[in-house]
Order: structure tokens, then sequence, then C-alpha cells
């Protein structure tokens, strides 16, 4: 883990604090983007059909990792772990649960016999939140993944390109009058290149920084 003093948003460069306070004022605004850094990421591997991994898991996050493709386990105000193929897993936490959840699930699953990898990507990658009721066309400008609400809704996840950047792709809500929100988990050194072309994007539909 990096010491907290030494931490910078991989988007602090981009002065989006300050663009925030400006927009403070998001009513009516077709697009609003913004960076949620520091989260905890961890990922993990194991044999899905053991028992033993399962539990291990479940007893170190409070959620055992989904086996149904491209579904998250949990809510997003708590630890989550989001599908990314069939032995293996993201589990995402709050800034402050990182540290906590890393030692939980290396002690939990180093077990003699038991195949497991525990690793710490947290600093590795940033979270992109989309949000207001033209996010998703943002989205269909660059990946080609179907996004339509039949297919594609809260609580579900995907491995996917937008815009030639690689991402993990989870929905996390829908408003009451339709609007989603999406989080995009794209790797540091591709994040600023991914904004810029979000943001681009988004300039016909009005756009405000969260």
């Amino acid at each position: 883990m990096v010491d907290a003093y030494r931490l910078r948003s991989p988007l602090a460069h981009l002065g989006l604090e300050a663009r925030a306070q400006n927009d403070a004022d998001i009513s009516g605004t077709g697009v609003v983007m913004r960076e949620i850094p520091y989260r905890g990421l961890i990922n993990i591997r194991g044999d899905a059909d053991n028992p033993e991994f399962i539990s291990g898991v479940e007893k170190a996050v409070r959620h055992a990792p989904p086996v149904e493709a491209n579904t998250v386990a949990g809510k997003p105000s708590t630890t989550r772990i989001m599908w990314l193929g069939p032995n293996e897993w993201l589990v995402i936490t709050k800034p402050e649960g990182a540290e906590r959840a890393l030692n939980a699930l290396t002690k939990s699953l180093k077990v003699d016999g038991l195949h497991a990898a525990v690793t710490d990507s947290t600093h590795a990658r940033t979270c992109i939140e989309i949000s207001g009721p033209r996010a998703r066309e943002i989205l269909m400008k660059g990946c080609a993944i179907d996004l339509h609400p039949s297919r594609f809704g809260p609580g579900q996840c995907a491995q996917c390109v937008v815009s030639k950047v690689g991402v993990m792709l989870t929905q996390t809500s829908v408003a009451r009058n339709g609007d989603p929100t999406y989080e995009l988990y794209a790797l540091r050194s591709f994040s600023t290149y991914l904004w810029t072309w979000l943001e681009d994007a988004a300039q016909e539909y009005g756009l405000k920084i969260g």
C-alpha cells in the first residue's frame, strides 16, 4: 500500500475539484462526470467450485464471489465483488477499507492445499463515474457492448473497451426517472486520455463535473 501522504489522484492535474465547485448545480444536466479515486481494488483468483474458497472469501469480506458471469455482489455503498472471469474477481472497497480487506482475504485464503491468489491493485486504476439522462449515449459512442436497459442494468458488469481503453464497467444504479449511473475502472496510465475522450463526447449533451 502507498503511504497516505504520498497519494495523488491520477486525474488530479485536471483540477476536477475546482471545476466541481463551479458546477455545484447539476440539475437539468445531460451528463455528470466525476473521478472517484483511492478505492480499494483487490484481485482474487480461485476455484468457484471449491466451497472452501467461496467460504473463505465470504468470511473475509462478507460477500461470496458471484458465480454468474458479468454480475456484481454487494451494494455500491459497501464492499463489492465484481466477476471478471470463471476464476477471477475484483473486490472493491472504500479507501479506508482497502488494507483491512486485503489482510482479511490473505489470511482467510492462506490454507494448505487451497489454490488461491490475492493481489492488491488499488493504485493501478482509478474510477470514473458517469451519470445523468445521457450517460448511456456517451458510452455507446465508444463501447461495443449492448447497454440497453433490458440487457445491462444495475448489478451487472463487463470487461470491455471504451474508445480503445480497456475498462471494467459496471452500472451501479438507476434513478427514479430512469437515469443510469456507471463506473469505469481504468488503468491510471490511460485515465487522462479516457477522461478527455468522455468529456469531449459529452459536450453536445451538456456536461458538469460532480
